[in-house]
């Protein structure tokens, strides 16, 4: 492996492990705060003990969510400098935004949050949450943008001294279609995640205090009953929310990057009216689209495409060849290239992985959605599901919200390729921005360099992800507590058992340690 491939390896673990807790992290956060606006508005107990329950598993996904992001700054600097000389001009000031507003925003006011139980009143502390959940979408919409405008550089015009992009138009690149598409999209599929949680675990404490023969009237009881119902309301109108944004992130993306979507459809060559393939298969290792059979059905993918059930869709030779026309057959003979200069140029982007890629996003958002209708189903008027099948594959079924994020994600970024950032078809090609990726790497690193740094991050990030699931495994299984130590705001931090929950929120005990509600 040379060094463009280890670094694109190392680049693309980090950025999917963190980007399996950015769903989670905003949908959560939706929800949670929800909880917490029922609880201030009605008073009734079940809601403040899901504000509770719920706030644990969200502040332990957000500090492991901050941990590994972070880490995508240094990279940009170490394995990629060339790439950040590139794009300075325009990420610079997505970036700092992102840091110093949204970042310092969420950080802030959910500090607030965590050590304000009992301290500031009851209306502020909620605010504090509401201002963090709208920081961590903001935040959100800035890194969104930035990766919008690699997929259709806007805003832009080319230096003539340098051949880098100059920003001249910074509304433009933050009112991105691109940017707007994914965006929409990103935020409803968190929500899916969110809500698949609220599921998955909550059938699973429903069907465990029957078994153990809790009286219905148990407010536990009620606590679970209402996450589950709410968890499925929300993953089944984000999933049709899903459905239509993607509908029309995929209209936009076969406007700006047809390749990528006929790959996607392993469709090879172009037909009027183009069929929607179900099932494909190719001789294993192999990229030529010519040795792809599929299985498909009449006129669909035309519709997908323009949302007419007769236009042509370009197939991958024909597109292949019209790249080659315009941005080159081979990649310059220039040491900038690497071990690439002077090689044929392959705009076919892996085809295994976006094809698949695309199904496994669909599909995993239909597993969910098909729970979310089976757990409202099971629990219609006081029903408590007791089948071990549904209940614990409910559960299991918590990590396919995670896998069609994760998957539409590496779609996206794969279907890119070669270029870092592509070139926008909608101007003139001599004023077209674009960026190689085989340019894109710092030079002078050597292969055993970002080996060590990708070694070393694939240990840490597993370490992580061990601790992550040890803890919310920990809170999941141990279920509402009485003893968090928690003061309620808007009541005396000092004293006596908490009115607001039957038996006091700490079982009768106070003390001041805030944390112990934070960890």
């Amino acid at each position: 492996m040379d060094v463009l491939e280890i670094a694109r390896w190392q680049f693309g673990i980090t950025t999917v492990y963190h980007f399996l807790m950015v769903p989670l992290t905003i949908g959560l956060g939706v929800l949670v705060a929800v909880m917490h606006t029922m609880w201030v508005r009605t008073d009734k107990p079940e809601w403040l003990r899901m504000t509770r329950f719920w706030g644990r598993v969200y502040l332990i996904n957000f500090v492991l969510g901050v941990a590994t992001g972070l880490v995508q700054e240094f990279q940009f600097g170490l394995a990629w400098s060339e790439y950040s000389r590139f794009v300075g001009d325009v990420f610079g000031s997505l970036l700092a935004l992102e840091a110093l507003l949204a970042f310092f925003l969420e950080s802030t006011f959910l500090g607030l949050w965590i050590f304000g139980w009992g301290r500031i009143p009851k209306k502020v502390h909620l605010a504090a949450l509401w201002a963090a959940v709208i920081g961590s979408i903001v935040s959100a919409y800035f890194i969104i943008a930035a990766n919008s405008w690699m997929q259709h550089p806007v805003g832009v015009v080319t230096d003539d001294a340098t051949g880098r992009p100059l920003q001249v138009d910074f509304f433009a690149v933050l009112t991105n279609n691109t940017a707007l598409a994914a965006f929409s999209h990103t935020i409803v599929g968190a929500l899916m995640v969110a809500g698949s949680a609220l599921v998955g675990i909550g059938l699973w404490h429903l069907r465990k205090r029957k078994l153990a023969e809790q009286p219905a009237t148990d407010p536990d009881q009620l606590v679970w009953r209402r996450s589950v119902r709410l968890g499925g309301w929300v993953s089944l109108a984000a999933f049709v929310l899903v459905a239509l944004t993607g509908d029309f992130q995929a209209k936009l993306m076969y406007q700006q990057q047809p390749l990528k979507m006929s790959s996607a459809e392993a469709l090879c060559e172009t037909e009027a009216p183009a069929s929607f393939s179900i099932f494909a298969f190719a001789k294993f290792g192999s990229n030529e689209c010519d040795d792809v059979h599929s299985i498909t059905v009449p006129y669909i993918l035309s519709y997908l495409a323009h949302g007419d059930f007769s236009t042509a869709v370009p197939g991958v030779n024909e597109l292949q060849a019209q790249y080659e026309e315009v941005y080159g057959a081979s990649y310059p003979d220039d040491p900038s290239f690497g071990a690439e200069a002077g090689e044929p140029i392959d705009y076919t982007p892996l085809l295994a992985v976006t094809y698949w890629n695309f199904r496994l996003m669909i599909g995993m958002g239909g597993v969910a959605a098909a729970v979310a209708a089976y757990a409202l189903w099971s629990t219609r008027r006081g029903r408590v599901p007791m089948s071990r099948i549904g209940v614990y594959g409910s559960l299991l079924a918590v990590g396919a919200p995670f896998v069609a994020n994760a998957s539409g994600w590496i779609f996206t970024e794969m279907g890119r390729q070669p270029f870092v950032v592509h070139p926008n078809p909608d101007v003139p090609v001599e004023d077209q921005v674009y960026f190689f990726t085989a340019q894109a790497v710092t030079p002078g690193i050597s292969a055993a360099e970002v080996w060590t740094s990708l070694i070393a991050l694939t240990v840490v990030y597993g370490a992580l992800a061990v601790v992550e699931l040890w803890l919310i495994t920990r809170f999941v299984r141990r279920g509402i507590t009485t003893g968090d130590g928690a003061p309620v705001p808007g009541h005396t931090p000092e004293g006596g058992p908490d009115d607001d929950v039957p038996g006091g929120a700490d079982g009768g005990r106070r003390d001041d340690d805030v944390l112990s509600f934070a960890y």
